[in-house]
């Protein structure tokens, strides 16, 4: 099965990024909004694998202390639209411990450099430019109290993600 760990989001978030999408549509942003349902930040892809139970172990042993991200703003990334989150260490920290926690244990992910971002939109055409002034520059602050471990189908309409797994913060 396609797996990936994330940080899924509570209903304050998710409202904040469906306004950030409907800013996009108003600026003439086309493309493949990303379904509510499936708006989430991964923290480490993983792909196929067939140990869910031990990478959900794996996680449960990297201590995952509770923090606050933000995000503030969007930026483009190629033909992608990501909500922009700022930089925090916490995260950051977290992210590393638990892809050398991964590696040590011998499972396979994607090594890109981790980039804390939310895709709003895939295959942006539209608007040149995304611009919104700063006064509609949707922000927006959550409190991280888990991780997921997420599971990736593709059905009919579209990819379907549902957790699997869950570590708590403490």
């Amino acid at each position: 099965m396609r797996l990936f760990i994330a940080i899924n989001f509570d209903e304050n978030m998710t409202d904040a990024l469906i306004e950030m999408q409907d800013d996009l549509m108003r600026c003439g942003v086309n493309g493949n909004f990303t379904r509510e349902e499936n708006l989430h930040m991964t923290l480490v892809f993983i792909g196929e694998s067939d140990e869910p139970e031990k990478i959900e172990e794996i996680m449960r042993d990297v201590p995952l202390r509770s923090f606050t991200i933000k995000v503030s703003g969007m930026r483009r990334f190629k033909d992608m639209v990501f909500a922009n989150v700022e930089d925090n260490p916490d995260l950051t920290d977290y992210v590393k411990r638990l892809r050398n926690a991964l590696s040590d244990n011998d499972i396979d992910f994607d090594k890109k450099k981790f980039m804390s971002h939310i895709t709003l939109v895939r295959r942006a055409s539209g608007a040149k430019d995304i611009f919104l002034p700063s006064d509609e520059i949707s922000s927006e602050k959550m409190r991280v109290n888990g991780i997921s471990l997420m599971k990736s189908e593709q059905s009919r309409h579209g990819m379907v993600y549902t957790e699997i797994g869950y570590v708590r913060a403490f």
